[in-house]
């Protein structure tokens, strides 16, 4: 399962709006650890991770254990539900991480595959499963993306000097690592001042050819003077209004993991209205002082007890800078 989760992550931000799932068929009887065949959900979304490890796996299939980071589909797509093509390769037995939320299965994947005299296990690595899923959960249970906030601020959480200035707070190995992190969401997102001050790409550079994210401004005025859709740029988007509102409907068209990288006014809203799941902070070790602008606006508490609050997941050097991974913590 470890080994599935691996391969789940290679389609993050890249398979919207389905999941990006893993899938690892192995056999004991077989050489080489026994893996007879691996997948994952491919760009756009199909083919699906099982459907990949079956064709890898061949014959080699029949008699298989297929380990799956998310419940085989039970419901008929652009291709035939996978839990069937399990059945029809002669998998012997499925080991999956999570049920499907999705009602178009939700259990009835893990019901063919029982009714069909396979063996399933439930539950195995489910924690680690959700935290990869955490953008196409939340949409379907909720109807809202997952949203990812990130920083690149000073040791005292300033993102530029008084007169504006920020180019670059942090160092070339965190701003390279800030690609990789753009590459595995679906969108990313700024605030119009952000967009009109800064002209921002909001593309992925460096990685070789990707699938590159939607652009989205948030503003009730038009922006301008931002590059057009093309092969180095993804869609851009614009949406207003509130916030809460405003993520429903990008989750209604889809989109399962935002990244924001907007101004400290954008920053604050989504906080204050409880909408940042993760937050990436990257740190640097200069010191910009009470008068430069704050990475986070105004959130209007009168209580500690009233603060956003974020567990640590990790944290780890890149070059001189330090990157920080904070989630919110489950209900």
């Amino acid at each position: 399962m470890d080994h599935a989760l691996r391969l789940a992550r290679r389609g993050l931000g890249n398979v919207w709006p389905n999941p990006a799932v893993g899938c690892v068929l192995v056999r004991p009887d077989e050489g080489g650890g026994g893996v007879v065949g691996r997948g994952w959900t491919q760009p756009g979304g199909r083919p699906h991770a099982e459907r990949m490890a079956l064709d890898a796996a061949g014959a080699a299939a029949q008699g298989a254990t297929a380990y799956v980071t998310l419940e085989p589909c039970a419901h008929q797509g652009r291709a035939g539900p996978c839990s069937d093509a399990l059945i029809a390769a002669g998998v012997s037995r499925v080991v999956t991480a999570l049920t499907d939320p999705d009602p178009r299965t939700a259990g009835q994947g893990h019901a063919k595959l029982r009714a069909a005299g396979v063996e399933v296990v439930e539950g195995v690595r489910a924690a680690e499963a959700a935290a990869l899923q955490r953008g196409f959960l939340k949409r379907v249970t909720e109807g809202l993306p997952m949203v990812t906030l990130k920083l690149a601020a000073s040791l005292d959480g300033r993102i530029a000097t008084a007169a504006g200035e920020s180019q670059w707070i942090t160092g070339a190995v965190a701003r390279r690592h800030v690609h990789l992190l753009r590459l595995q969401h679906d969108a990313i997102m700024v605030g119009g001042g952000t967009a009109r001050a800064d002209r921002p790409a909001l593309n992925v550079r460096g990685l070789g050819p990707v699938r590159q994210p939607v652009r989205i401004v948030v503003s009730d005025r038009p922006v301008m003077g931002l590059p057009p859709e093309d092969a180095d740029h993804g869609p851009l988007w614009q949406i207003s209004g509130g916030m809460h509102a405003a993520l429903s409907g990008l989750a209604d068209r889809g989109l399962t993991r935002i990244l924001c990288e907007g101004g400290g006014v954008l920053a604050a809203q989504l906080l204050a209205d409880g909408l940042v799941d993760e937050l990436v902070l990257y740190s640097a070790g200069i010191v910009l002082g009470a008068d430069a602008r704050p990475a986070i606006g105004p959130l209007g508490l009168t209580s500690l007890a009233d603060a956003p609050r974020f567990t640590l997941q990790r944290a780890f050097r890149l070059g001189p800078d330090l990157c920080q991974h904070w989630a919110r913590p489950a209900p």
